[in-house]
């Protein structure tokens, strides 16, 4: 289950790419899949990491001409441990939300981008995130568990943030159109979460939509998303100015 969309990357072969936040390896997976390019994936969560690399077990190799390389590692994104001018390509996928300093990660995706170097962010899309956060309520809900959200962001000041550090936005959309009422579930049965049975309902559902792709849901997901989808996506490319 992809949240960027790759071809707004501008991606070749031989480009390198990290993937920031990586956690499970979702992208770091479809990347691959497209083989050629050399991926990082990092996230301080060493379990996270370590289903990531088994993930890629069960996949197939892309073509012999097209073989890539991955790495997985620990790391901060308040302080990559790579130089400036490494990457041709950031994905940070639901990474910002839960970082008390984000300002601090933005300047550290510019300096390991290249010139020209492209950045996709994905958050939590601002309505249906709120509903979230009402239905889960202090002290115990949602957006207050350890690790959790820590903000709601408003898609201008995200942007100018952005911008703020040398980029420049290219393109936006929303995507998960059919996965905002599986948190609202959640929520809303906080104190049995993923145990309810509406709740496990629905995860089947959206697990049976994801490996079936029906023509009904499809088209379902496609009317939702640009109103409830569940993440803000943006592309931004590195401009000269700092």
């Amino acid at each position: 289950m992809l949240t960027a969309r790759f071809r707004h990357l501008g991606l070749s072969a031989g480009d390198r790419v990290l993937d920031l936040g990586c956690g499970e390896g979702r992208h770091v997976h479809g990347l691959y899949m497209l083989g050629g390019l050399q991926i990082d994936g990092i996230d301080l969560d060493e379990a996270a990491l370590r289903k990531a690399e088994d993930g890629l077990k069960s996949l197939p190799p892309p073509p012999a001409d097209r073989k890539g390389a991955i790495r997985f590692s620990i790391g901060d994104a308040t302080a990559l441990d790579f130089a400036e001018n490494t990457f041709d390509a950031v994905i940070c996928s639901e990474v910002l939300e839960h970082l008390p300093d984000y300002h601090a990660a933005i300047a550290e995706i510019r300096r390991v981008l290249k010139p020209g170097g492209r950045l996709c962010v994905s958050v939590p899309h601002a309505w249906p995130e709120r509903i979230c956060w009402r239905l889960a309520p202090p002290p115990d809900g949602y957006p207050y568990q350890p690790g959790g959200h820590i903000r709601i962001f408003d898609e201008v000041d995200l942007k100018v943030s952005i911008e703020r550090h040398g980029f420049r936005m290219i393109q936006r959309h929303h995507a998960h159109g059919l996965h905002a009422p599986l948190w609202w579930l959640k929520c809303a049965f906080w104190t049995r979460r993923d145990d309810h049975p509406w709740v496990k309902a629905y995860h089947r559902f959206l697990v049976w939509d994801i490996m079936k792709r029906p023509i009904l849901t499809r088209a379902l997901d496609a009317l939702l998303t640009p109103v409830m989808g569940k993440s803000l996506v943006m592309y931004f490319e590195t401009t000269d100015a700092l």
